[in-house]
């Protein structure tokens, strides 16, 4: 491929440090013309490989971290019926519902601080790390509440006594973690827009080890039971913002942290603005797919309906996480190359991400297929429940293969910083048409489950297609511009002189 300015490899070099000179930064140039297909492979193959080392961490950080959780559950699973029920409900309606919020609101980073490396304003990257925690931190206070009054609320939802009970001292406990979500997201984009991505696997890596082994002594040699739980996991999360503080305070990430500063407090408003963006944007995807089991609970025998649709969901729960390394990566380039103004360098890295997820997706719905009669023997040893899930297994396929895709274009929106947009797609294509028409189909039509699903995989049809068209029509030379607008606005070098000028 023929290049304006500079080699191939020039054309994929991240921007680094320039020993000497005026400009911290070198020179690269934007992707040129591709004539020939072995020039297209070979920029595939380029791109395949960024994006990899990208995504291969960030799948085994998100990995490591969704686990902590997963052990703690399957630990209380040995301490009693009632135990495990508590750290269930616990796990995924008071910290799951906080969880999807903060880290919504830790995705506008992605945007800002992709956008501000890319573009060479290595010293506003702290100072937006900064500013997501201010806002994190007061939302954390507000959704303390939650966790404080999570007993009464429990019972209003119909939640059985005794599990209401445990539930709520085990959320009351849980405090500490909902402050190390608030840190931590933050830090997760601040490292991630640098393309850091291995020290976050490694940390969370060794969390992972360390609460295994102590979450055994403390909940079974010590007997403290779920409150050992509450504390291991508390302890993990903190280990995890502790061990990345350290890293970033050493001086590895240069002028991209340069200590604490009051510029955190200005420009909050727009920095609100995008963050709660982000989080309605993300929490309506996660809750999405929370529907679908909440209303297979009202169907006939919904025991067997809730128990297939839980084997389902766990299993598309593990394979999207694939797709949120590569959710991750995309963000990370896209939001880099607008930085740097490279728009066509962005373009190219979108189709190749979206080429892959798409294979990967096409890969794991084969071999579900090919094993539809042995794997729920992995998961249950009730008959009528083995096979729903093997009657579920082509709509879950569908599923694996569209969520593969759907979380990479969701990567490019809030690379772009289009999170606002995509929210509101969101609401009409998962909320007015999918729920709906899954509804109609379930209780109308007597579709059951199954015509819950179908309508819901058409909502994210619907969405993944406008996604599509958005990704397809969008100019990205104005992106480069409005990325280049955005870092100005919200704190480049303009921005800078007027702060200089107020404190002098």
């Amino acid at each position: 491929m023929a290049a304006e300015n500079g080699s191939s490899a020039d054309l994929h070099r991240p921007l680094v440090p320039k020993p000497g000179g005026d400009s911290p930064f070198t020179a690269v140039s934007d992707i040129g013309p591709i004539n020939t297909s072995r020039d297209f492979l070979r920029e595939f193959l380029v791109e395949c490989k960024k994006l990899w080392l990208l995504a291969g961490p960030a799948i085994f950080t998100t990995l490591c971290q969704y686990s902590l959780g997963a052990i703690t559950q399957t630990f209380a699973g040995h301490l009693g019926d009632l135990e495990l029920a508590a750290v269930s409900v616990e796990n995924s309606v008071i910290a799951g519902f906080s969880f999807g919020i903060m880290l919504g609101m830790g995705s506008a980073l992605e945007t800002l601080c992709g956008q501000a490396y890319g573009a060479g304003q290595l010293d506003m990257l702290g100072v937006y790390m900064q500013r997501s925690w201010v806002i994190l931190d007061a939302t954390g206070l507000i959704l303390s509440l939650l966790y404080i009054f999570a007993k009464p609320l429990l019972r209003l939802i119909g939640q059985k006594e005794e599990i209401a009970d445990m539930a709520g001292m085990l959320s009351i406990w849980m405090l500490p973690q909902l402050f190390a979500y608030a840190m931590n997201f933050p830090i997760a984009k601040f490292l991630q827009s640098q393309s850091k991505m291995m020290v976050m696997a490694a940390i969370s890596a060794v969390a992972l080890g360390l609460h295994t082994l102590l979450s055994w002594v403390l909940m079974f040699k010590l007997k403290w039971g779920l409150v050992g739980a509450a504390v291991m996991l508390n302890a993990s999360w903190w280990f995890i913002v502790v061990a990345q503080l350290v890293y970033i305070f050493s001086g590895t990430c240069g002028r991209a942290w340069s200590g604490f500063t009051w510029r955190a407090f200005q420009n909050l408003w727009g920095f609100v603005k995008l963050s709660i963006a982000s989080a309605v944007m993300l929490c309506l995807e996660v809750w999405y797919f929370m529907a679908l089991i909440l209303f297979a609970g009202y169907l006939k025998n919904p025991e067997v309906s809730v128990d297939a649709l839980s084997i389902c969901m766990n299993i598309l729960g593990w394979t999207v996480m694939v797709a949120f390394g590569c959710n991750a990566a995309t963000s990370v380039r896209v939001s880099n190359e607008l930085g740097a103004g490279h728009p066509r360098t962005a373009k190219f890295s979108i189709f190749v991400v979206v080429v892959t997820s798409f294979l990967i997706g096409l890969l794991l719905a084969l071999v579900l297929i090919i094993f539809r009669r042995d794997y729920p023997t992995a998961f249950t040893s009730s008959e009528a429940v083995k096979q729903l899930v093997k009657d579920l297994t082509p709509l879950l396929a569908v599923s694996i293969i569209i969520n593969n895709v759907q979380p990479v274009l969701s990567g490019v929106a809030i690379g772009a910083g289009w999170q606002a947009l995509v929210a509101y797609v969101n609401i009409g294509c998962y909320y007015i048409f999918g729920i709906p028409l899954g509804l109609v189909l379930g209780y109308k039509f007597n579709y059951g489950v199954r015509g819950i699903w179908y309508g819901m995989i058409a909502g994210t049809v619907a969405q993944t297609c406008v996604l599509f068209f958005l990704t397809y029509r969008t100019n990205w030379d104005k992106e480069a511009s409005v990325a280049e607008d955005r870092i100005r606005t919200w704190g480049g070098e303009p921005d800078e002189k007027k702060s200089n000028e107020l404190l002098n």
